[in-house]
């Protein structure tokens, strides 16, 4: 925001002026409160004053339910090469071809009059909580923009990162044992977690800052639901078939304690269905926008062996066996495009002292240390490359969509 100083006339005033300030904030003691920054720059005198619509078309989907609510960001940049937000565009709700309202913008506060500075806009999708989904971004310039309507103004939205979404499935067999008895698995322990909850945990707070909206699909199977005691082996642990995401790491824990006192724990254990679950988002995805991570706690024993192959070397075009380490899995005589599964079992990271903090610390580790080789497989094996071309103005002559 801009601060505006009073000017009396009659008196002599003094202003010191540094480029860049920066200083702690205090307050609370033993706190780290963060970091203030003061720029200064000195404006012109150019007093134009700017009126601008922006439309978009295809733009990326960020919500698996309907679709997304772009909204946009100006930056003006600085002269230390930095960017200040100038500008906010209002939400345009469900939809991937957004109209915004036309606004009106001084050239100061866009460029500081020099028609030619970088001015970058980035595209978000808005959530309820703040956690805003970045669609994607692109550069301009006045100059440019000044041009009007034409193939100069029509920009591609390019996103450099790859979004990852995390999905948890859930085992409720009854091999793991009455959850009201202290040698279940799924033991509803008051005073500590059980061993699902600390697996969970322990993976999920690292693969949690990898998700950008912090949302998990979590699903529970091989349990009998109610009211009619039907079987499921796909089923939302929220109870919410339209919608099963859960808020981050506790959402999902609070959603599986939920579970535990709803559904009867029953059989048998299989992983095809939410191995297809799965697959069936990351399939409409496959320009490397977007990474699918599975994370399957069970108790190991798998009843549908071949359907859980076949769907996995789907997927990539008894638990060990699945894991591609040393013989690429195959079913019917078709081997997996890659190795996409990574076994560990629970058991060889049960710290016999009591410390679990290293011990799931290690867990967490050996599990996702796969994931960044497997991720730059697919993206081989698809021709995808980074992209490494600097975000410019270039006029296209067409409406492209987004993507890496």
């Amino acid at each position: 925001r801009k601060y505006i100083l009073d000017y009396f006339f009659e008196e002599k005033q003094n202003l010191r002026f540094d480029i860049r300030l920066e200083k702690p904030l205090g307050g609370i003691p033993g706190k780290k409160c963060g970091t203030v920054i003061l720029t200064a720059e000195e404006l012109g005198n150019c007093r134009d004053c700017a009126t601008m619509q922006f439309c978009a078309n295809k733009l990326d989907k960020k919500d698996f339910f309907g679709r997304s609510d772009p909204f946009m960001v100006f930056y003006r940049s600085n002269e230390d090469g930095t960017f200040t937000i100038c500008h906010k565009t209002e939400v345009v709700k469900n939809t991937l071809n957004p109209v915004w309202q036309p606004f009106s913008i001084p050239v100061r506060a866009l460029c500081n009059g020099d028609f030619d500075r970088t001015i970058k806009v980035e595209v978000y999708d808005w959530d309820r909580d703040g956690s805003h989904d970045f669609i994607g971004e692109f550069t301009t310039s006045f100059k440019d923009l000044s041009r009007g309507q034409s193939q100069f103004n029509v920009y591609e939205v390019r996103t450099e990162v790859t979004q990852i979404h995390f999905t948890v499935a859930i085992d409720f067999t009854a091999s793991n044992g009455n959850p009201s008895q202290s040698t279940s698995l799924h033991y509803m322990n008051p005073y500590q977690m059980n061993a699902y909850a600390m697996a969970l945990k322990a993976v999920g707070e690292i693969i949690q800052d990898y998700d950008s909206d912090k949302m998990f699909p979590a699903l529970g199977f091989g349990a009998k639901l109610p009211p009619d005691g039907r079987v499921s082996h796909e089923f939302p642990l929220n109870g919410n078939v339209e919608n099963p995401y859960c808020n981050g790491m506790e959402g999902i824990l609070e959603a599986y304690h939920q579970s535990l006192k709803t559904v009867q724990l029953y059989g048998p254990t299989n992983f095809a269905p939410v191995v297809n679950h799965v697959a069936r988002y990351a399939a409409a995805v496959q320009d490397g926008s977007q990474y699918f991570i599975l994370l399957i706690i069970t108790d190991g024993v798998i009843s549908d062996m071949a359907q859980t192959k076949e769907a996995i070397v789907n997927v990539s075009c008894p638990m060990v066996e699945l894991d591609g380490d040393d013989i690429r899995i195959s079913s019917r005589g078709k081997l997996a495009e890659r190795d996409i599964v990574q076994f560990v079992p629970f058991r060889d990271y049960m710290d016999r002292t009591g410390n679990h903090v290293l011990s799931m610390a290690r867990l967490a580790k050996d599990v996702l240390a796969e994931i960044p080789d497997q991720l730059i497989s697919y993206m081989k094996s698809r021709g995808i490359k980074p992209n490494q071309t600097p975000l410019d103005s270039s006029p296209t002559g067409q409406t492209p969509p987004t993507g890496l």
